[in-house]
């Protein structure tokens, strides 16, 4: 008995959601099918892959990255390496030190190595805020100016800041804003009507709706990726229509796999490749569940996804 194919294509779709200016702009979304099902429409916007770069610099990474990047005077150097890495579509660069319980760097010294890291690329830009609440409201305001005309993606609006953030970035300035809620569909749609609510158009939305290292709780992450597509596609929800950011590096390269030397656990064998693998096997897991873009750091990890993407679309 032949099989009848039958084709599992939506009537919605995902937004269409633009970084950048020019010639090197980055689109995500538009897609009505579920991730890499190309064999039931066409995905005319594929996954894209940002190289994460610090203004810690990357003197505390593993050698491979490390070595990648030694020699670069400044952060504007820093960005242009990144760019050259083969598979990158965008460069997200993360403001670390600006952390008041860490180096609490000041928001002038911030807006600078933006600039910098501006200068270096023409690229697309995602700029990932510390963890201080309160002060990534201060830091969006004055990079949203800084970097105005460069429709630029601010990552990350909580809860917590998203009336600042939307109001001086999103509004005053039109740039791009992330929405980052914690793992729960309920609470990233929650996070999508506030903001919209506030004037931001759902097309300047891009969510990040949680990330972990493959094996962390990475379940959740996964079904919590999955019910947003779903709901996006099957039930027409258009405050679940963004299309979704993961920022892996972070996650990643801060578990034990990641950390623990060879000589402390011989078995594990060597440290950077364990890095890479966890990078890896976390972004494609994050990809296949519903991600439009991922964040990486290795220059290995970027050449695997970017091949991984090319094979599936």
């Amino acid at each position: 008995m032949a099989l009848t194919k039958t084709s599992q294509k939506f009537n919605s779709s995902i937004n269409t959601f633009t970084i950048g200016t020019g010639e090197k702009t980055v689109t995500l979304g538009g897609e009505n099918v579920l991730p890499f099902y190309t064999f039931d429409a066409p995905i005319e916007n594929p996954p894209k892959i940002g190289a994460e770069i610090s203004d810690r610099g990357m003197e505390n990474n593993v050698p491979g990255i490390r070595d990648y990047y030694a020699g670069a005077a400044d952060f504007t150097e820093l960005a242009r390496r990144a760019s050259a890495i083969p598979g990158v579509d965008f460069i997200a660069f993360s403001l670390d030190a600006a952390d008041p319980n860490g180096e609490d760097r000041s928001v002038e010294e911030c807006v600078e190595e933006c600039r910098q890291v501006a200068e270096g690329t023409d690229l697309p830009l995602v700029i990932i805020g510390c963890k201080g609440i309160e002060k990534n409201e201060a830091l969006f305001d004055k990079i949203a100016d800084a970097l105005s005309g460069k429709n630029v993606l601010l990552m990350s609006a909580k809860e917590e800041n998203y009336k600042t953030i939307a109001a001086s970035a999103g509004l005053a300035y039109n740039q791009k804003i992330g929405a980052e809620s914690a793992v729960d569909i309920n609470l990233a749609k929650q996070l999508n009507v506030i903001i919209s609510q506030m004037g931001v158009k759902p097309q300047s939305i891009a969510m990040n709706v949680g990330a972990a290292a493959a094996g962390y709780g990475f379940e959740y992450v996964v079904s919590t990726m999955e019910r947003v597509k779903m709901a996006a596609l099957s039930q027409n929800d258009n405050m679940l229509q963004m299309p979704i950011v993961t920022p892996v590096a972070s996650e990643a390269w801060n578990v034990k796999e990641s950390l623990v030397s060879e000589e402390d656990i011989p078995e594990w064998g060597p440290l950077e490749e364990r890095g890479i693998d966890m990078e890896i096997v976390t972004a494609s897991a994050c990809l296949a569940s519903g991600s439009n873009a991922v964040i990486l750091r290795h220059p290995a990890s970027i050449a695997a996804i970017s091949e991984m993407i090319r094979a599936l679309v």
